[in-house]
């Protein structure tokens, strides 16, 4: 099954100051959390409502799955010292 993929608002806005070297490496992960939205590596963060994070280097990817509509929305993009504030 495929899922299909959403951007929020402050996704867009991270994901435009991505640098260009590491931005085709977080375009394929977002790409393949459509094919498979818990890959390997991925982890739940704690306290959280059902948001889960994947590393592409420095940088991480905060996304919900909502299994009802078959979606993944991604919440946050950034530098991993930057992302969880």
């Amino acid at each position: 099954m495929t899922y299909r993929v959403e951007l929020t608002r402050a996704a867009v806005r991270d994901l435009s100051a991505v640098p260009k070297p590491i931005l085709k490496r977080v375009d394929a992960c977002i790409l393949g959390l459509a094919d498979d939205p818990l890959p390997p590596g991925v982890k739940k963060l704690k306290n959280s409502d059902g948001l889960y994070r994947v590393r592409v280097i420095d940088y991480r990817i905060v996304y919900r799955v909502e299994q009802e509509i078959v979606t993944v929305l991604i919440v946050r993009i950034g530098h991993r010292r930057e992302v969880y504030r």
